[in-house]
């Protein structure tokens, strides 16, 4: 598999605070690629070394065979990035915006009104390309920033947080044109906070406080998982939740939706003991099951053991 962004070692610090601690990876061509981690764990901070904004503070590191230390300008010119916040002008219409973004990547003439026709398409921007940028549903918005990033057609796409504060149906809208972009051959770095979106990526790497922690496909990450898990079902399931999570045998609870989801030892019998302990409480009305693991129970584990 090609290449098209790798580091080693590369570290970010800001005075005294190591934001980026020594990670190391690397994504192949077409590949969707994933940074799954709360807020502060160091995504925006990775994404903007990779993209030539922030000059990393140690490491190495390559983004379409450029060196992110030396030569940040190539760069630029050869990936798209959407930052987290939105990034059009409010106060511009479509068409200016875009035509200001593609001016800057260095476009003109046909081509340019061909890459605005396209990207305004793949917005469906429809007959509001005269319209104040400001004036646009949110969803559409981060169709139109994601238009402009790829403009100049570029082979990597730098993806920060794109969904925030979008609906679930124009997340999943957004999702679709992401994997066109990978069937396509380009390479899509995304950070997130979503783990249903995590779940569309090729390999995610899990990262807490600027350390990568875990990093493999979803699936094996979940299969990985040294624990079983189980949901719980139960009336006062809060009062519950408390209750479970004082037991030595559970490893790890959480709260999903109106069930708890339960981790113990592989080969445990939790079903057997849980169940005892409820009938010493006089509760009857529960239901209990083993379930696969989620990528939530993945995070939530290997963030305990990190001390978050």
């Amino acid at each position: 598999m090609h290449t098209t962004v790798s580091v080693e070692n590369l570290t970010k610090k800001f005075d005294s605070f190591t934001a980026v601690d020594s990670i190391e990876f690397s994504v192949g061509r077409g590949e969707i690629f994933g940074f799954l981690g709360p807020n502060g764990a160091g995504k925006s901070t990775t994404i903007k070394m990779l993209c030539g904004i922030l000059v990393p503070t140690g490491g190495r590191g390559q983004v379409n065979g450029y060196d992110i230390l030396t030569e940040q300008e190539k760069i630029k010119s050869t990936i798209g990035y959407m930052s987290q916040k939105f990034s059009l002008y409010d106060d511009l219409t479509v068409k200016e915006n875009l035509t200001f973004f593609g001016s800057i990547y260095g476009l003109e003439g046909t081509h340019l009104s061909t890459r605005i026709a396209y990207a305004m398409e793949m917005a469906e921007i429809g007959n509001r390309g005269n319209e104040v940028v400001k004036n646009l549903p949110m969803g559409i918005k981060q169709r139109l920033a994601l238009g402009s990033a790829i403009l100049h057609d570029p082979p990597v796409l730098f993806l920060d947080e794109p969904t925030s504060g979008v609906d679930p149906i124009m997340r999943r809208n957004f999702w679709e044109l992401i994997y066109n972009f990978s069937e396509a051959g380009k390479t899509i770095f995304i950070t997130t906070h979503y783990m249903e979106e995590a779940e569309h990526c090729d390999r995610i790497a899990l990262i807490i406080a600027g350390k990568i922690i875990a990093l493999d496909t979803p699936g094996q990450l979940k299969n990985a998982l040294e624990y079983e898990v189980y949901s719980f079902t139960v009336e006062n399931f809060i009062e519950m939740f408390e209750y479970i999570q004082s037991l030595d045998f559970v490893s790890e609870t959480a709260i999903f939706g109106s069930d708890i989801h339960i981790l113990c030892e592989k080969g445990f019998p939790l079903k057997k003991e849980l169940g005892t302990r409820m009938k010493m409480k006089g509760v009857g009305n529960y239901h209990i099951e083993k379930i696969l693991p989620t990528l939530e129970d993945v995070f939530v584990t290997h963030a305990r053991k990190h001390g978050v």
